[in-house]
């Protein structure tokens, strides 16, 4: 049944009003410091000294890559032929050709995970157990990132030590970051790596193109951030103490060989954790529910919590991307913007929130009361019970997920547009310089141009309580949060233009069918959106 037209305007208005100030107001709990992550200080020793002398493993590892301890044999999958999936630079061209940008996503994501099905992986796995993927194929990530494309990096990008890359080390139960000031040139980092330190590159998607496009294609599988670090460890090494991680890891083994050992959470409270952990003692650990080998072209996944370590075997260096995603996404981080926002429309609407408390409460609630039988703590107790469940009738859940859906769009990657999507968009506009003069700059977007996103999720429509905005992710950087987010109002005119287009997607549309008005206000905003790259049109524009 089709739905009576209500203003757009109407709309967020009534969804958002004055409650999302009070949703923007409320911030996480600090995060706890990453210690592994953040000694970003320099040792009290010279770099001279710390490179003098070898870093040594702790320990050999066993040269076994079965599953061992309590893990099931459901954890392992194991393609005894080898699997001859598409090279990666191939599956890429493939997918430029599908016009969904989600299907897209679902069928890199099925590609990483192959050859288990995503519906199963996310059914037994995803948030419950860790997942070992052996191909015996080690092409098969080839083109994603190598040392070859890390030196090249080094040689020709201004990576900084702390900012960009980290240069680790664990010995002796010791775990050390080397990190001078500065800039990461070939000379010292390779000098780090052959006295024993792993080099950690923290966003390798600021510099590898590859990278990149995988990332920002498989953001739109998990509605979140996808991150990533990539890792290079000498042979017989190990760079980082056992802990457990805040994301869902996704390790890809890229060269070489690295020894795996996996961990349960310790208890209850350390199963999805919000936080990632300190440096575990291998004391504190037990004993692993997988002790494996990754070889190139294996993955191996785990979820948050999962306590996990990797060193090198004598024989082999190890590189490795771990694909991350999830942080901070779980319903208790929707809720931390929903209840105040619950709360302050409860209290304007709702006079029993508005209510004294008892003239007496103080007298027998509170900690130093809390031993106590008393009926009026009872009493006390069932009320504020009461308010709580009646709290959800208020909760404004779109406005709260709007603001959750802000956060994503602020974290995401740029995308990546294909050839054919730049030619069609305002990267590819003709506009020019030639002979002392700019050409095409008249070029202009007609009722019949057809347009639509450049990507499903490349902008959204959320309320600040006053305005309608549109948030996009075109103009991000592709290093984190290096730009403020991106977002620009909606005039009233135009918002069921931009919903049209939004829930058309993947289809184009004629500028000409936009619910606007008049036709000006058509072209303005395709205008608009064209010009701030959100759009794309289904044949490229001509100079007339």
């Amino acid at each position: 049944m089709e739905r009576k037209h209500m203003s757009a305007f109407s709309i967020y208005q009534s969804v958002s009003g004055t409650t999302t100030p009070a949703v923007q107001a409320v911030s996480p709990p600090a995060k706890k410091p990453k210690k592994k992550e953040n000694a970003m200080h320099s040792n009290k020793k010279t770099n001279q000294q710390k490179r003098g002398k070898a870093v040594k493993s702790s320990g050999k590892p066993s040269s076994s890559d079965k599953a061992q301890g309590e893990v099931s044999e459901s954890c392992v999958t194991e393609c005894r032929e080898g699997f001859n999936n598409p090279a990666l630079h191939t599956l890429l061209t493939d997918l430029a050709k599908v016009n969904n940008s989600r299907e897209r996503a679902n069928r890199l994501f099925q590609w990483l995970i192959h050859p288990v099905q995503a519906k199963s992986f996310f059914r037994d796995n995803w948030e419950k157990k860790p997942i070992l993927i052996q191909r015996q194929n080690p092409d098969y990530f080839k083109g994603l990132f190598s040392t070859a494309e890390f030196d090249l990096i080094l040689r020709n990008e201004n990576v900084q030590y702390g900012v960009n890359l980290d240069v680790t080390s664990y010995t002796n139960g010791k775990r050390e970051t080397h990190n001078p000031p500065g800039r990461a040139l070939p000379y010292t980092v390779w000098d780090f790596y052959e006295s024993g330190c792993s080099i950690r590159m923290l966003n390798p998607q600021a510099f590898s193109s590859a990278v990149w496009q995988v990332l920002s294609i498989l953001q739109e599988t998990f509605g979140s951030m996808v991150g990533a670090n990539t890792y290079l460890t000498p042979p017989g090494t190990q760079g980082f103490a056992p802990h457990y991680d805040d994301i869902e890891a996704f390790v890809v083994q890229l060269e070489g060989k690295k020894h795996w050992r996996v961990y349960k959470p310790r208890s209850e409270d350390e199963v999805l954790p919000l936080v990632s952990s300190p440096n575990f003692s291998q004391a504190e650990i037990g004993q692993p529910i997988m002790d494996v080998v990754l070889e190139a072209g294996d993955l191996l996944y785990f979820p948050r919590g999962f306590i996990h370590q990797g060193d090198c075997l004598p024989d082999a260096h190890s590189l490795h991307i771990t694909v991350s995603s999830y942080q901070r996404n779980s319903w208790g981080d929707l809720m931390l913007k929903l209840m105040p926002a619950a709360m302050e429309i409860a209290m304007e609407e709702d006079v029993e929130f508005r209510r004294g408390l008892p003239l007496d409460y103080l007298q027998y609630m509170g900690v130093q009361h809390s031993e106590k039988e008393d009926p009026r703590r009872d009493k006390f107790m069932a009320h504020v019970q009461g308010l709580t469940k009646k709290l959800a009738h208020f909760a404004p859940i779109d406005a709260a997920v709007d603001q959750k859906a802000r956060d994503f769009l602020h974290d995401c990657l740029p995308p990546m547009l294909t050839a054919e999507e730049q030619a069609s968009s305002v990267y590819g506009a003709p506009a020019r310089w030639r002979d002392g003069e700019a050409l095409d700059v008249a070029v202009q977007i007609k009722g019949q141009t057809q347009i639509r996103l450049v990507r499903a999720g490349a902008a959204r429509l959320c309320s600040d309580g006053d305005n309608v905005l549109l948030c996009y992710t075109t103009e991000n950087s592709r290093v984190y949060h290096k730009e403020q987010p991106k977002s620009f109002k909606i005039q009233a005119e135009h918002i069921d233009a931009v919903e049209l287009l939004i829930h058309s997607y993947p289809k184009f549309i004629t500028v000409a069918s936009l619910p606007c008005d008049k036709a000006a206000a058509k072209a303005s905003l395709a205008e608009l959106l064209f010009e701030k790259g959100l759009i794309h049109t289904a044949k490229p524009l001509t100079a007339e």
